[in-house]
């Protein structure tokens, strides 16, 4: 197993919940996204949400899916007391893990559904194709897999693409919520465009945060593992959304 070497901490915690409104690419579009799949999945029992942050999305689910219970997992006590403070009463189930290891996979009964957004991306490339492996094992049949991440793209004009992408979708955002370009300066302040920086060199610039894999590597992964309907749904500024189901 690959082990996650990252340094997330409370205050990386507390700078994303600043952030995030600005810096995630139409949010609520990619909410409304997830949510739309996981309605759509083939299969009863409980969801999942893998690194659950703000418990925006798990709110939305909770909306959506009044009969369900929810597993909200996260590596941060204020990113689960957040998702708490948004969901509460008895339907909501919360536990804090470290992403990387395996013993929190193993769960009492197949998931209907396994979400995550943006934190996959925190785990190498064995990491990842290990937790894809479990998940498949943690959904019930025609349960459904839904992954919103970060991208690595695949040269450098790629990564201009992306930096421009992301530089406007925050632009956007900013001036939508608040008139002004405030949010967008915060998020070059952060230098949180890693983009624009291109492709690091693992043996100068090692991330021990963000591992980002390439699409087709994921795709390909998922797809040797067992996953059927492997597809591609949503992608911006470096950022996708995908999912793919467990065969009955």
């Amino acid at each position: 197993m690959s082990q996650y070497t990252g340094t997330w901490s409370e205050a990386e915690s507390s700078t994303y919940r600043d952030l995030s409104a600005y810096a995630v690419p139409r949010r609520e579009e990619q909410i409304g996204l997830i949510v739309d799949r996981v309605a759509d999945a083939d299969a009863s029992g409980d969801i999942l949400e893998i690194c659950c942050g703000e418990g925006l999305l798990m709110a939305a689910l909770a909306a959506r899916l009044p009969d369900a219970t929810l597993l909200g997992f996260d590596g941060s006590d204020s990113m689960l007391e957040a998702t708490r403070s948004r969901v509460p009463g008895d339907r909501l189930v919360t536990r804090k893990i470290d992403l990387a290891d395996r013993s929190w996979r193993a769960v009492e009964r197949p998931l209907r559904a396994v979400v995550s957004s943006l934190a996959i991306h925190h785990l190498d490339g064995p990491g990842k194709r290990d937790l894809y492996s479990d998940i498949l094992e943690m959904l019930a049949p025609g349960g459904v897999f839904v992954l919103a991440d970060i991208i690595r793209p695949l040269n450098p004009a790629g990564y201009g693409i992306a930096a421009k992408l992301w530089d406007s979708e925050t632009r956007q955002r900013s001036l939508a919520l608040d008139g002004d370009e405030r949010g967008f300066a915060l998020f070059q302040a952060a230098d949180w465009n890693h983009f624009h920086h291109g492709e690091p060199d693992p043996a100068l610039n090692p991330d021990p945060i963000d591992k980002p894999s390439t699409l087709t590597e994921q795709l390909d992964w998922l797809r040797a593992i067992g996953f059927i309907e492997v597809d591609l749904h949503w992608m911006t500024a470096g950022q996708m959304i995908l999912s793919a189901v467990k065969p009955h």
